[in-house]
């Protein structure tokens, strides 16, 4: 049977005050590792996604608050970007650690990064699709999602693509391809397993935690509809 519950207002919300903590403490991380970056155009850029999702989560957390699964997420993959604009990728301390231990000759953090791209971005298009009742049926759902997930990737391939004709040579801490032919190749395909992955492993919690936020606006004209997670 389908499960329809409905959502307390944003002012009662129990977790604010995770949340708040959780968003000072990546304006804290953005600041810090601004401070002395090792190319610092590169984390500015690197880090940009961050500001970006900080600017449009905040004003829109009362009118509609994502999941906790979701927040999650993003808090992750906000700390793995800043990380990667602080060192750059192909500099990351972790990243030779990985190497180390799959016994690699590159820092593999960039593909990090690039399966976080994917596995987030996931879970941001399946709960907006859900919520927004922009699909029918979990096939197509998936297939959606996914489609999201290469597009996201593919833009970002663009600009990074973009970035290196500007600024010619400069872009190497940038690109972080470290030499390898097949890096936009393989970022993609790191995207796409990360998306996999996450409709795999997430998408039951996902269902259950949306069907617990419960009414979203109809994209149409702003009413509310009830979220139905039932298959």
């Amino acid at each position: 049977m389908p499960v329809q519950l409905h959502i307390p207002h944003p002012m009662t919300d129990q977790r604010a005050p995770v949340l708040l903590v959780a968003t000072a403490a990546l304006i804290v991380l953005l600041a810090y590792s601004g401070l002395r970056p090792f190319d610092r155009p590169t984390w500015a850029l690197e880090v940009s996604p961050v500001a970006i999702a900080l600017a449009i989560m905040i004003p829109t957390y009362r009118r509609f608050p994502l999941t906790s699964l979701l927040y999650f997420w993003i808090f992750l993959h906000s700390v793995v970007l800043i990380v990667g604009g602080a060192y750059t990728y192909a500099r990351v301390p972790f990243g030779f650690m990985l190497a180390d231990w799959f016994n690699i000759d590159r820092n593999p953090y960039d593909k990090v990064g690039h399966f976080f791209q994917g596995f987030v971005p996931a879970l941001v298009a399946r709960e907006i699709l859900l919520r927004g009742c922009f699909v029918n049926g979990r096939r197509m759902l998936n297939f959606l999602v996914l489609c999201v997930v290469l597009a996201v990737s593919a833009t970002y391939e663009l600009i990074e693509w973009a970035v290196a004709e500007m600024i010619g040579q400069g872009a190497n801490e940038f690109l972080a391809t470290q030499g390898y032919a097949w890096d936009t190749q393989s970022d993609m395909l790191m995207a796409l397993i990360g998306g996999a992955l996450a409709l795999v492993c997430l998408s039951r919690l996902h269902d259950r935690q949306i069907a617990a936020v419960g009414r979203s606006p109809h994209p149409a004209d702003g009413r509310y509809s009830t979220i139905s997670t039932g298959v």
